[in-house]
């Protein structure tokens, strides 16, 4: 009896496996210390180069509990404690706090075009610095604050809590409603601002091009004061961010299912708009409107994390910081002495560099 065999099934292709994602502590712990190789590269270039050892020594002396032996120009301790640290820093703060924001508003909104300046916040920003610069006097409260970033800082957060207000209806705030209503507000808050400009013609050449560095972008920090106080903000918005995180990870999954999880969905929608809203303010009052920082540092840490808020989030403020302090520097360095506007500069070379980044990895990249 003859027997039959039947053919033996081809085994089933393996499923290519999904890109193992890099160690999240690793990233983090490397971010850092990239991060404070920047800051102390920064602080070295200048008008006046200065060995990154004696940065070192200056920085620790400025603490007290170190009392290395002064073997550099007196004068350089004042360059960079009083001129060029503030500055850096502030680069700092900004490119955080402009990161962070887009994540935020990017996980929120489940949509990868989402950046900080979405709902206003820029043009509302903008509207308050051309304020500033038709008013008679430059300061509030004194000589502590200078009047641009005060009313920069007003003018962006009113702006989004009025968009929040167009667009909820019925108890709810449909995204596609925050969307539209922060692009017609946009339109119209610009509008404003050349009106004005029309209207108040200036005679005086270095009002209008420190408006327009302004709107260009680049980081002006009048001294540690008034760092300190966009810092406290930036770092009380960061920590905020961080406790978010976990629902950011649940918004991912929609509203209605963020819903049903127990999430209340409109409470926290309002609170990520007002402290993505709140740390962009806070970055614009000292740096203008510096774009792209926010847009592509967090799709950066996606492809390098996953979309895991609770690694995402810090990496991207760290990823921020060094995109921005980079940018500052070599915006200041390349031409020199001519500074190019840092705005400028992060779109010229952030744009390419993220299009080849999405191009190489368009198959690892998961939203």
């Amino acid at each position: 009896m003859k027997m039959v065999t039947r053919p033996t099934s081809a085994a089933p292709a393996p499923v290519p496996s999904s890109p193992r994602r890099v160690l999240p502590l690793f990233v983090l712990s490397s971010l850092v210390i990239v991060l404070i190789a920047v800051i102390l590269t920064s602080v070295s270039f200048g008008s006046v180069s200065v060995p990154i050892s004696t940065i070192v020594q200056i920085l620790l002396n400025g603490t007290t509990l170190f009392h290395f032996p002064v073997t550099w120009d007196a004068s350089l301790d004042v360059i960079i404690l009083q001129v060029r640290l503030p500055v850096v820093l502030g680069a700092v703060l900004v490119g955080a706090a402009l990161a962070v924001a887009g994540t935020l508003f990017q996980g929120m909104l489940r949509n990868p075009l989402a950046d900080p300046y979405l709902m206003g916040t820029s043009s509302g920003a903008a509207l308050g610095a051309t304020i500033a610069f038709v008013l008679p006097f430059d300061t509030v409260y004194g000589s502590l604050f200078p009047l641009t970033p005060v009313l920069a800082f007003v003018g962006a957060l009113l702006t989004v809590l009025f968009v929040y207000a167009l667009a909820r209806s019925g108890g709810q705030t449909p995204v596609i409603m925050l969307l539209l209503a922060g692009v017609v507000v946009n339109a119209i808050l610009t509008a404003c601002q050349t009106l004005i400009l029309n209207l108040w013609p200036s005679n005086d050449f270095g009002r209008i091009l420190g408006l327009y560095n302004w709107l260009s972008g680049g980081i002006a920090i009048v001294g540690w004061e008034s760092l300190a106080v966009v810092a406290g903000i930036v770092l009380f918005g960061l920590l905020l961010a961080f406790w978010l995180a976990n629902r950011l990870d649940v918004f991912a999954l929609g509203e209605e299912a963020a819903a049903h999880l127990g999430l209340h969905v409109e409470r926290t929608k309002f609170l990520i708009v007002i402290v993505a809203s709140l740390l962009t303010a806070a970055a614009v009052s000292i740096s203008g409107l510096v774009g792209f920082v926010g847009l592509v540092t967090p799709h950066c840490m996606r492809l390098l994390l996953g979309p895991r808020h609770r690694t995402l989030l810090p990496a991207s403020a760290l990823g921020g910081a060094i995109f921005l302090t980079l940018a500052d520097m070599l915006a200041r360095v390349l031409l020199a002495p001519t500074v190019i506007p840092v705005g400028v500069f992060t779109a010229l070379v952030g744009a390419p560099f993220f299009l080849f980044l999405l191009r190489s990895s368009k198959r690892e990249y998961k939203w």
